[in-house]
């Protein structure tokens, strides 16, 4: 057992000499060498050995005996700051192995000295095992337990039909063609493992396409996991009878030991843990003995696990599977290790398994055979994926491309390989085959997914889903989309000031934005009337009790539906919009992604935040509205309790997205609390007759529907440049609580100017000027975007001089008013 050899030599390392502890480390471990180097470093072998007999294995080295290691540590800190993936560290490490570089003896020796190689297995086999530990401790265990009925046909379907037929297949293979001792051996564990589906193998390469909050990315990842559970329930039999000898008693020592394993874990280690993490959930703070004492636990179960007869990773795979997932403990945990583990320990483990490849052991026939059962394993487990999806209504394309994803294969592969190599099953040529199986088909498989599957195209819709184009009375349907307690002020007045009646209601979908964090698969979740999910912080219960508090408040006229999206912010879009158009939402309102401080300044900004609303804006189906939130600089009064009138603006310059914010505004100057002002902006000059009517009628249309209300006030403003269009915005933006506006505007002499300004594309060029902490604003800023972003390119509008009728000169006597 290659990895309890290796717990010894660290275990000597630490502890003491352990003269007889080293002897066996070296004996074992330098066979191991020797098969790993055939392209050169046995030649010093024995005489090394006798220099180091009965010495730790680091007694006397210094930094000049670890090139190797320092190699692979840059190798790995370039895997954690760019984008190098599984194929790519691997394949580094064949180059630098017996296949490429290692051919040259002395290059080799000087590379990866003897006396080295204890450490760089050992740094290599802790890598894999807090590697599994970590994806354990992100993965959520309810979807293993209740997994959805067609993740279960298709996870189930996949791994007994790709076993059986793949298996099958060896049988025919040994019996019609005349194949390597070696491989004929092992030609059906190298079927056999064709069924193999890892989840975090799956996992990681939805994370990586930006793909994992799709509907096939989800399903993908459930399917992974249900098959991944027979994968191991499978694998923990095969090692039991792989350890069965002569004796009788052997089987029954094996299966008592391996249950009595996991109850130890399931039934005293982890309710010893909840006790320890119970002050934390109140506390909120993970401490270092903590982290130390399930580090240290971790390492006692891989100990254990290769006792009992299993896999070492065996024990710290169940130990992560029951600790908490998420935030406090389950995060900070994974915050504390990632670094270390994917940053180096990992990514070593990747290169040592390259640097045992040795592609000159190979021979045609081979490579032949093992190349066949590669490719019919993979078709057939995408048939086995494909037919149980169709089944459960899945789009043939999305089903098609469901089986290209669980074709992807990675550290599971490796584990299993790496396995099979020490304990003899596969030998070089063999293994050298199986390492590079599994690096062409992830090479093949990611650009093959990338050319098939477009997750925004599922978006696109031919009706647009917009308030403009709503018929009258209609119900508005809106997404309000939070990330904590300080958006909901705004949003709820923003709700209130929307004005819903019985004729024309309110259908809100509130979405509580979480960043992922301790967990592996990301999750969009309902949230009951009842209370919110354990996962979820009192913060959380607060903002979804003021949405349903709105509910009661308008009972027979609104109706509200919460849900959480834990999820990284690179792909939080996916749920949004996805969301959107499920809920068929009217518009979706998103929290600007800067924090105002009380005296004006900007407290905080967010870029993944800003990120995130240019996907929105990108892909929804639906109208946006980006919200620039100063309620805090207002007092954030509620529009309920506050017997003033809420004043808002519409700044129109023409084209859709002012169209759509003029329809939302005609929608709230209904309230009885809601003043309106629409502000026209013209070009001083003569008038293009084709567009001005067009938006003429258009404004006529919303005045003639208000006519007779006090609270619908409407301006013109001629003005000639930016000069006078950014002196007449800073004379009026006192007077208001809320400035709708629209992103798009078509190209105009207004804009000249402005536009090189611009911070904050998403908001357009004039609400990124209302954004700007430079212009002496207190208003909170609606910037509304239809779904449908392109405008034509006329010439500017040009209209005539100004006349008395001046929005500015009456917001300078009413500036000094209160409203």
């Amino acid at each position: 057992m290659p990895g309890f050899t290796l717990k010894l030599a660290w275990c000597s390392t630490i502890y003491g000499d352990g003269m007889e502890m080293t002897k066996k480390v070296y004996s074992n471990e330098i066979m191991d060498v020797e098969d790993f180097n055939k392209g050169g470093i046995g030649s010093n072998l024995k005489k090394e050995k006798k220099q180091r007999k009965g010495r730790s294995p680091h007694e006397g080295l210094d930094d000049n005996y670890f090139p190797g290691i320092k190699l692979i540590g840059k190798l790995s800190q370039a895997s954690w700051t760019t984008d190098l993936r599984f194929p790519d560290i691997s394949t580094a490490g064949m180059i630098f192995g017996p296949t490429f570089l290692g051919q040259n003896k002395k290059l080799l020796d000087s590379m990866f000295p003897v006396r080295s190689l204890p450490t760089l297995w050992t740094v290599a086999s802790f890598g894999n095992l807090f590697y599994i530990f970590l994806i354990a401790v992100k993965a959520d265990p309810a979807m293993m337990l209740k997994p959805g009925r067609a993740a279960m046909y298709i996870g189930s379907s996949m791994f007994c039909m790709a076993l059986v037929l793949s298996v099958a297949l060896s049988f025919l293979l040994k019996s019609v063609v005349t194949m390597e001792a070696n491989l004929n051996k092992s030609i059906l564990f190298i079927a056999a493992s064709q069924s193999f589906t890892g989840f975090p193998v799956v996992a990681a390469f939805l994370n990586e396409l930006k793909i994992q909050n799709t509907e096939v990315g989800r399903l993908a990842l459930t399917s992974a996991v249900f098959a991944d559970l027979i994968d191991i329930i499978v694998a923990a039999i095969s090692l039991t009878i792989g350890d069965v000898v002569s004796h009788p008693l052997v089987p029954v020592w094996a299966v008592l030991s391996n249950i009595a394993l996991v109850a130890v874990v399931v039934f005293i280690i982890k309710p010893m843990v909840m006790w320890m993490v119970g002050p934390i959930k109140e506390m909120k703070l993970v401490g270092e003995k903590c982290i130390f004492i399930t580090t240290a636990v971790t390492l006692l179960l891989a100990f254990v696990s290769e006792i009992v007869g299993q896999h070492y990773v065996l024990g710290p795979l169940i130990f992560g599977l029951v600790l908490p997932i998420g935030p406090p403990f389950g995060a900070a945990l994974v915050s504390k290790l990632s670094t270390l583990v994917c940053g180096l320990l990992y990514p070593a483990y990747l290169a040592v398994t390259g640097l045992q490849t040795n592609i000159f052991e190979v021979d045609f026939q081979s490579a032949i055979i093992v190349g066949i059962v590669v490719i019919f394993g993979i078709i057939i487990k995408m048939g086995a994926v494909i037919l149980p999806a169709l089944h459960s209504q899945v789009p043939v394309r999305d089903a098609f491309v469901l089986g290209i994803i669980l074709n992807i294969k990675g550290i599971v592969e490796i584990n299993v390989y790496n396995f099979w190599k020490d304990n003899k099953t596969l030998q070089d040529g063999d293994y050298t085959l199986c390492i590079v199986s599994v690096i062409l088909t992830n090479v093949v498989v990611a650009p093959l997914v990338k050319l098939l599957y477009n997750p925004s195209m599922q978006y696109n819709t031919l009706k647009r889903s917009t308030i403009q184009h709503a018929k009258p009375d209609s119900e508005l349907r809106m997404l309000v989309c939070i990330h904590n307690r300080e958006n909901v002020p705004t949003i709820m007045n923003l709700l209130e000031i929307s004005h819903a009646t019985e004729e024309s209601p309110i259908a809100v979908i509130g979405l509580m934005l979480v960043k992922i964090e301790g967990r592996a698969a990301p999750i969009l979740i309902a949230n009951s009337q009842k209370g919110v999910p354990e996962t979820e912080s009192s913060s959380t219960a607060s903002i979804f009790n003021a949405l349903r508090s709105y509910e009661q408040n308008h009972r027979n006229s609104s109706t509200v539906q919460s849900f959480t999206s834990i999820t990284h912010f690179e792909t939080m879009h996916d749920d949004i919009c996805r969301l959107a158009m499920n809920k068929r939402a009217t518009i979706v309102i998103m929290p600007f992604h800067k924090k105002w401080a009380i005296d004006g300044s900007i407290e905080s900004t967010n870029r993944s935040v800003q990120q995130m609303n240019r996907n929105v804006l990108k892909n929804a189906p639906c109208s946006v509205g980006i919200l620039v939130d100063r309620g805090i600089l207002n007092g954030s009064l509620s529009v309920l309790n506050c017997r003033l009138l809420f004043n808002v603006a519409v700044l129109f310059f023409g084209g859709p997205d002012d169209a759509e914010s003029l329809a939302y505004g005609a929608r709230m100057v209904r309230h009885e609390c809601v003043k309106i002002t629409i502000v026209n902006f013209l070009l001083f000059g003569n008038a293009n007759s084709k567009e001005r009517k067009r938006d003429s009628d258009l404004i006529n249309e919303y005045r003639q529907s208000s006519s007779g209300n006090q609270k619908f006030m409407y301006f013109e403003e001629v003005v000639r440049d930016g000069v006078e269009l950014a002196g007449c915005l800073t004379k009026m933006v006192g007077c208001f609580d809320l400035i709708l506006v629209g992103k798009y505007h078509q190209k105009s002499p207004l804009f000249i100017g402005l536009e090189e300004w611009n911070e904050c594309p998403e908001l357009g060029v004039i609400g990124d000027m209302l954004a700007s902490p430079d212009f002496e604003c207190a208003a909170s800023v609606l910037v509304i975007q239809q779904p449908r972003m392109r405008v034509s390119e006329t010439e500017p509008l040009i209209h005539d001089a100004p006349d008395d009728n001046s929005v500015c000169v009456s917001m300078e006597r009413r500036n000094q008013r209160t409203f």
